[in-house]
Formats: structure tokens, C-alpha cells, sequence
């Protein structure tokens, strides 16, 4: 076959399945798996067509939250009959009762929660449970924000070498762990490889620039939540203002971030997690999502 007409030929059977044309020719982009969080779909449906619909759009996987009022038996039904995969879960418990509490109860209710939710994801064949670790503000100091939730991760670590099934640490704005450095320290420190970083690119634009972290972080970085941040909206309308531009369009470097992605070895998993809506909008951002991965 001609080099033309191969390039042709691939390229249109890469579009026909809904790959990246780089992967035509057996070359991965870094984020060459998408997903998105299950309640970005906001279509009036039963679970299983809401599987079906972003697995249409060109999505290959979603992320429940744990713990959910979802029936388990229609959750593994959806995903064996779509094909859809569960690669993850999300503790939907870490914000309003953190590791970092100064109550013992509270601290273990999330504790508990984060256990309950590796077992989960083992049984939907996912492989990480993310987690907020801790929230530092005038009630919780920061060395007791460490502390605590150092504390509690290892209470938790036995359940994940128990299932296989990884803790994914994410950086949020909870005002602990800011700096790609301790991030990375606060990982070493459990010298277990059950544990590693759900890294998200936008929530860093306000005070960092994710490809730096992305090569500190390096082979800790498990997952990649996929999301936008303007400064220029922040600096005009407000800090929580800068997340409302669509993916791409803001300054999350995005050739640069898989650029950092490609040279510590990432290969996988990128997770939208913007507004949703209906299948117009998931549409949209599924489209955006293959721009920015080709990048």
C-alpha cells in the first residue's frame, strides 16, 4: 500500500473508532483514555442509558462517587453491557468530614468511608478511590492537618493492598499541600505504592504551572482530572470566576501538560470534571477533551 493511501486509510479508521490519529500509528497520547464524573450527566435517564449515551459521545470510562444512592446491580449491568469503564471512584465524604478533623468521630467516619469505597471500586474493576486528605483553616493547623491525615491514610492502606486498588491523593484548594515538593514528600513518607497523586490540572492555574508540577510529581501521579482556569477571569472577576471558561480556552497550557505527561511516562486516564448538562454539553466536551489531547 502506498504511504498516501495507508495515511488515508488510517486516518479514517481512527476516526471511525473514536482514537486519536496518533494512536493510528501506535503512538498513545498521554491522555488517551477519557472519562467523566457521573454527575456531569444531566440527562433525564435511567443509569444504563446514561452509560450508553457517553459511551456514544466518545467517552470510554466514569467515575461514580462513594458512598452513592445508585443500585449496584444496575452499576455493573451498565458497564458490562456498554462496555463502559468505572476506572475510579471519588469519597464524596472527604470535604464534610476530613481526615484532618479534630474529632475523632468525624475522622473516622471518612476513614471508614475511604474503606468501604476500596472495596467498591475493586467490584466495579476500578483501580483508585480519590481523596481530599485534609483541610487546614483557622480551626485546623497545618501541621495538624498533616498529622491527622497521615495518621488515617495508613489505618486505610492495609484495604488497598488488600483489593490492589490505589489511593489517589488530589490537589484541591484546601489550603494543604500547595507545593509540588511537599506533595511529593507527603507521598514518600507512606514508602507504599498503594498511594500516589490524582493530579488536576486546572485547580493548580491559580498558583502554579501544572507542567512544573507534573515533572516533581512525576511517576507518582496515578490519574489526571481534565479542567480549565483563567487568570485573566480571576484577576477581572473573582478567583472562582477563573474556572468558568471552557476546556481550552484558558491557561492551563495544555501542549505543555502533555508535553510533562509524556516525559515521565503517563499513559492513561484523563477525567473531565467541569460543569456538565445535557448530551449537547457532554457532546461538546468530549470534543474539547480530543483537541486538547492531541495537542
Amino acid at each position: 500500500m502506498r504511504r498516501r493511501t495507508f495515511t488515508k486509510s488510517a486516518l479514517a479508521g481512527a476516526f471511525a473508532l473514536n482514537v486519536s490519529p496518533t494512536m493510528a500509528f501506535g503512538i498513545a497520547p498521554p491522555l488517551h483514555k477519557k472519562s467523566l464524573k457521573f454527575g456531569m450527566i444531566k440527562e433525564d435517564l435511567s443509569l444504563m442509558e446514561k452509560f450508553q449515551l457517553v459511551k456514544d459521545l466518545g467517552f470510554h470510562g466514569v467515575e461514580l462517587d462513594s458512598p452513592h444512592h445508585l443500585n449496584e446491580s444496575e452499576i455493573l449491568e451498565a458497564k458490562e453491557k456498554t462496555g463502559l469503564e468505572i476506572p475510579g471512584l471519588v469519597n464524596s465524604l472527604h470535604w464534610k468530614k476530613p481526615l484532618s478533623d479534630p474529632d475523632p468521630e468525624v475522622r473516622e467516619a471518612c476513614t471508614e468511608s475511604m474503606i468501604a469505597a476500596l472495596h467498591q471500586c475493586k467490584k466495579y474493576g476500578g483501580t483508585t478511590v480519590l481523596l481530599v486528605p485534609a483541610v487546614v483553616n483557622e480551626e485546623v493547623a497545618y501541621d495538624q492537618a498533616w498529622e491527622r491525615s497521615t495518621a488515617e491514610i495508613k489505618r486505610i492502606l492495609p484495604t488497598a493492598r488488600e483489593t490492589g486498588v490505589k489511593i489517589a491523593i488530589e490537589n484541591v484548594w484546601n489550603n494543604f499541600l500547595i507545593s509540588p515538593l511537599e506533595a511529593a514528600q507527603y507521598i514518600d513518607q507512606f514508602k507504599d505504592n498503594m498511594i500516589g497523586w490524582y493530579f488536576d490540572v486546572g485547580n493548580i492555574v491559580r498558583y502554579g504551572w501544572p507542567d512544573q508540577w507534573i515533572k516533581i510529581l512525576g511517576e507518582r501521579i496515578l490519574k489526571v482530572d481534565v479542567k480549565e482556569y483563567s487568570r485573566e477571569k480571576q484577576k477581572n472577576e473573582g478567583i472562582w470566576e477563573g474556572f468558568k471558561v471552557k476546556l481550552g480556552d484558558g491557561d492551563s497550557d495544555w501542549s505543555k501538560v502533555n508535553s510533562a505527561l509524556r516525559k515521565i511516562g503517563y499513559s492513561g486516564w484523563g477525567s473531565a470534571e467541569v460543569p456538565g448538562g445535557d448530551r449537547s454539553r457532554l457532546q461538546e466536551i468530549s470534543q474539547r477533551m480530543d483537541r486538547i489531547i492531541r495537542l
